[in-house]
């Protein structure tokens, strides 16, 4: 479905991002993206999107395809409308709306009124929190209603490709543990999902492949559950687990999505 191939990206025309990346998301898969603080994650997402010029970003050589559809030179309403939507980091919903309003402005671009229905509907049952709670204002979410929220609104276009740019960050351990579980049943339900991510155990334990950015460049890659299997990984990203003997996705949380409490 996605290659990416060769990417190279700069910012302000001199500071280097992204150095000859390449990896692939294949139909139906879910893959992810680890690497820490400024090794270019974010910077593959805008790219993909079509955001990055947002950010004063410039692709100096490579291809990003979507199918035999290129992703270069688009705006980003170009892109939702070819099936690829961005959940960014930080969740950046709008505080002021109800939870109702900040799903039907993740609709807009979709003419198709039956199509929008379904998709609320879809939403509601995924998550029924923010169907208890459509007519409160998003800014008076808790944090991983807020993060329900924000991928909520990017499923309501029907995407082909999610984009989820550090779903996990600021939220507490049991609430990490359900966004994975999210995203299981996202993928389950037939979108493809690229996962940007530091909680490596929470990644490779949702993801079917996996590549490691280091300073802009892939330094692994591979199947997830190899990779949580390497020293380097463990070493790396899984902290103190590496001294356990299940990998991380023998460790995936079983809780199911009607118990979502956050």
């Amino acid at each position: 479905m996605l290659d990416v191939d060769g990417l190279h990206v700069t910012y302000g025309g001199a500071v280097r991002a992204l150095r000859g990346i390449s990896l692939r998301v294949p139909d139906g898969a879910v893959v992810a993206v680890l690497g820490s603080n400024g090794a270019g994650k974010t910077t593959l997402l805008r790219t993909v999107s079509g955001t990055l010029g947002l950010h004063r970003g410039r692709v100096d050589a490579g291809t990003v395809r979507l199918g035999d559809a290129s992703l270069l030179r688009r705006d980003p309403g170009q892109t939702v409308r070819l099936g690829v939507v961005q959940v960014p980091e930080g969740r950046r919903i709008f505080g002021r709306l109800t939870v109702e309003e900040n799903l039907r402005a993740g609709g807009m671009g979709n003419r198709d009124r039956a199509a929008k229905a379904d998709a609320l509907r879809r939403v509601y049952e995924m998550f029924p929190v923010l169907a208890e709670r459509k007519t409160q204002r998003g800014g008076l979410l808790s944090g991983g209603e807020q993060q329900m929220l924000a991928i909520g609104r990017g499923l309501m276009a029907s995407p082909r490709l999610l984009l989820l740019d550090e779903p996990s960050l600021g939220l507490a351990p049991r609430i990490i543990g359900q966004i994975g579980e999210v995203i299981t049943e996202i993928n389950r339900q037939g979108t493809a999902v690229l996962l940007v991510e530091q909680n490596a155990t929470m990644a490779l334990g949702v993801a079917h492949e996996a590549y490691v950015l280091d300073v802009g460049e892939v330094s692994l890659s591979g199947k997830a559950e190899e990779l949580a299997r390497t020293d380097e990984v463990r070493r790396l990203y899984l902290g103190h687990e590496t001294d356990e003997p299940d990998t991380a996705r023998d460790a995936r949380p079983r809780r199911t999505l009607s118990r979502w409490t956050a």
